[in-house]
């Protein structure tokens, strides 16, 4: 294989007809085969399943004298809390337990300070006159979609090997409309990176123009090693605190990629005086989570260390997924000198870097052969990548013989659109 920038204008002309013909023979085949998003898989998912074995009699909803069943326990069952302590390094008192989904407090949160302010503050975002907002890139659509939502401007801060740009951070925190950041400290979405200790410090010592600043942590990927050991992680809560920044960051996680996505249980953790703050807020909208579930969580993972080991039969179905796709880029792509990508050790997905201006291209084309892929420039503001060029591949739904047809597909739409560029 020769790489493509090597060749004549007729050498490209060849290879893009033999290109060509492949991916007509790739359309004829009728796949429908879905690499969107970083869903945990069918032999995931039945691995958990026996969750629901663990509450049963009634007197298995009574935990420290509470029936889990009832109302009541804004803040979490008191094990469900403690269980978070545990995980994040935190004490029960700085935890807020919540439903499945560690994206709705993050909502919730953002709603709360647009419409009723933060704790130092109290002047709800609502009466400023504009919000802005820095989001590392490439980062987490989702995200991006909350902060969109309530009409916030929002600043890419590029992402290094060490977490963001913080020369940049630094410089964007001195103008007092910057009202937070969003961060995935641990395997990022999409890079995979690792914030560093300094950076994760830097972050904890930074002094904002606004008095509002919420620092938004979510710590979704903390214990999701799929090849090696446990990494561990500086506690953000504690390097605040240091900092004298306690009230700035609220971090989240949840056992979506743990346990059950559609049946999870999340956590918001913040400085007591923060939790105490918001509980306010939010017990006007509900009395309390689903706390069976909080209990039914509580006993099947028990513990950090049990659920570690829990992590580990995770990591035996992800790590030959996240291999094949390594594998099939080294083998495919990696001659052709037309692209780059990262070699995560964690988290859910590959970020892959093609030609400027063929992501787009490229995802049309798989989507023609039947391979449903995260849209190009999800990973930035608005969906709008500058250099159309990010591709988030998510290797975790398919069996490996279903993925293994994907990135064939993947494969061969890619060198078919740089061909198109190549040749324009």
């Amino acid at each position: 294989m020769t790489a493509y920038k090597k060749l004549s204008k007729e050498e490209l002309k060849r290879e893009y007809e033999a290109v060509s013909s492949e991916f007509s023979v790739l359309c004829e085949k009728g796949l429908k085969l879905n690499m969107a998003r970083g869903k945990p898989s069918k032999a995931q998912l039945d691995m958990v399943s026996d969750i629901f074995d663990v509450v049963r009699k009634p007197e298995d909803f009574i935990i420290d004298g509470v029936d889990a069943r009832n109302y009541g326990n804004l803040e979490g069952l008191s094990a469900a809390r403690s269980y978070w302590a545990d995980m994040l390094g935190v004490r029960p008192e700085q935890t807020f337990v919540g439903g499945n989904a560690s994206l709705q407090l993050m909502y919730d949160l953002i709603s709360k300070a647009y419409t009723h302010g933060l704790l130092h503050s109290q002047r709800p975002w609502c009466r400023e006159e504009k919000i802005k907002w820095l989001c590392p890139v490439p980062g987490y659509d989702r995200h991006f979609k909350v902060t969109e939502s309530f009409g916030f401007e929002m600043i890419s801060v590029p992402m290094t090997d060490e977490g963001p740009d913080m020369d940049r951070v630094e410089e964007l925190v001195k103008d007092p409309a910057v009202k937070g950041m969003w961060n995935v400290p641990k395997y990022s979405n999409p890079d995979g990176v690792i914030y560093s200790d300094a950076t994760v410090r830097r972050i904890a010592a930074l002094k904002p123009a606004a008095p509002d600043f919420l620092l938004m942590w979510d710590n979704a990927y903390c214990v999701h090693e799929f090849f090696g050991e446990f990494v561990p992680f500086l506690n953000i809560l504690e390097e605040c605190e240091k900092a004298g920044n306690a009230d700035m960051v609220f971090e989240f996680a949840s056992t979506s990629k743990i346990t059950l996505p559609g049946a999870g249980m999340s956590v918001m953790a913040a400085s007591e005086a923060n939790i105490s703050y918001l509980s306010k807020l939010i017990g006007i909208q509900i009395i309390s989570y689903d706390k069976v579930n909080q209990l039914r969580h509580v006993k099947y993972l028990k513990d950090k260390e049990h659920t570690l080991e829990l992590m580990k039969r995770h990591a035996a179905i992800m790590g030959p997924k996240f291999k094949a796709v390594l594998d099939t880029l080294d083998e495919k792509i990696a001659p052709l000198e037309i692209a780059q990508w990262k070699r995560p050790k964690g988290g859910y997905f590959v970020s892959f870097y093609a030609m400027p201006g063929t992501a787009r291209r490229t995802l049309e084309l798989c989507k023609q052969a039947g391979v449903t892929m995260t849209g190009a420039g999800a990973t930035y503001p608005y969906g709008k990548d500058p250099e159309d060029s990010n591709i988030r591949i998510a290797p975790s739904l398919p069996p490996v013989s279903e993925l293994e047809q994907a990135l064939e597909v993947f494969c061969v739409c890619l060198r078919m659109a740089t061909l198109e560029k190549l040749m324009a």
